[in-house]
């Protein structure tokens, strides 16, 4: 009887965490696919840059054309849209993990509670 219900368990827990990796494993694929990634405006962006706090020592400030400061900007948020992306992806590789460990221990005590049901 005690074996009985260990298998169960252990079959329940491992089926709880494939499932688990699976709804995570969704999740990060649809983070990569579509990031949602916070940046800011670019007049936000060109304001942040214009008032520079490590620039009030009167510090002569170069003066960087809108071509330029449209360019950083266009970059920033390429970096930032691909990190989110790695992040997404290794969250993804991570997920698979809560799939492909647990599952073979599922199949196990799967089968043995079948073959265990057969026999009696």
């Amino acid at each position: 009887m005690i074996r009985q219900v260990y298998h169960y368990a252990v079959a329940f827990i491992t089926l709880v965490m494939v499932i688990g990796g699976g709804v995570f494993a969704f999740m990060a694929v649809a983070d990569y696919v579509s990031p949602g990634t916070y940046t800011e405006t670019y007049e936000e962006f060109k304001n942040m840059r214009e008032y520079n706090p490590k620039f009030e020592n009167n510090e002569e400030k170069e003066e960087i054309s809108e071509e330029e400061l449209k360019r950083q900007y266009d970059v920033m948020v390429e970096q930032r849209i691909e990190n989110e992306k790695q992040r997404a992806l290794n969250s993804f590789v991570k997920s698979l993990g809560w799939i492909i460990i647990p599952l073979p221990i599922f199949i196990f005590f799967q089968r043995r509670i079948s073959r265990e049901k057969g026999t009696k």
